[in-house]
């Protein structure tokens, strides 16, 4: 998916718009949840966030992640909490969200970890937290 010319990585612009709308999808998802579970920003936060995965693994991947029948059990609880945000409540909704999300990205931790631990300073954390 991405090309090396002399050294360095040209990466596809939907690549780099996805990975900027998940920036700010957890962003106004922080900001939501700092201003006491603020309904917008919330919704325009898990908005953005899905978007940005959709543009990130592009369309077929995506729907094989969330109808991958190993995954149903966080693709639901991603969704029902979806609801509850939108019928106005959004603790449970982040609740459910979150552990949506773990069950869903659960495999990617290993490599999520591996890739952190290549960072000068912030492997060390990493290393010592976990």
């Amino acid at each position: 998916m991405c090309f090396k010319i002399t050294g360095h990585f040209l990466f596809p612009e939907t690549f780099k718009i996805g990975l900027g709308l998940i920036g700010f999808g957890i962003f106004f998802s922080f900001l939501g949840v700092i201003l006491f579970f603020d309904r917008g920003l919330l919704a325009l936060g898990n908005i953005f966030w899905l978007t940005g995965v959709t543009l990130l693994l592009g369309w077929r991947s995506t729907w094989n992640l969330f109808t991958n029948q190993a995954n149903y059990k966080g693709t639901v609880s991603f969704l029902l909490g979806l609801f509850f945000l939108f019928v106005r409540w959004p603790i449970v909704g982040i609740i459910l969200e979150i552990y949506g999300c773990i069950v869903l990205f659960g495999g990617f931790w290993p490599s999520v970890k591996m890739f952190l631990n290549q960072i000068p300073f912030v492997g060390w954390i990493v290393n010592y937290l976990f």
